[in-house]
């Protein structure tokens, strides 16, 4: 008894410190890369220059007529 249980707990031991400790120490470093890297702003906002009066404007808030951007309504020249 006392050799199966011996011979059980080499094989562990080779299979965790051969096997699977070198893919976890692997995964816990890419995962330390992964978190060093900058990760990109989803609210960052674009600032565009008003065709007309040149004023800048956040891309969000300007009005696009034919293309070109505008801060107003009535720079736009729409009602």
């Amino acid at each position: 008894m006392l050799k199966i249980l011996l011979t059980v707990a080499v094989v562990w031991a080779v299979w965790f410190f051969l096997i699977k400790k070198p893919k976890v120490v692997e995964h816990r470093r890419r995962k330390a890369e992964e978190a060093k890297r900058p990760k990109p702003k989803k609210d960052e906002e674009i600032m565009v220059e008003c065709e007309k009066c040149g004023t800048f404007v956040s891309s969000k808030e300007a009005i696009i007529v034919g293309g070109r951007y505008y801060c107003s309504k009535t720079c736009a020249g729409v009602k």
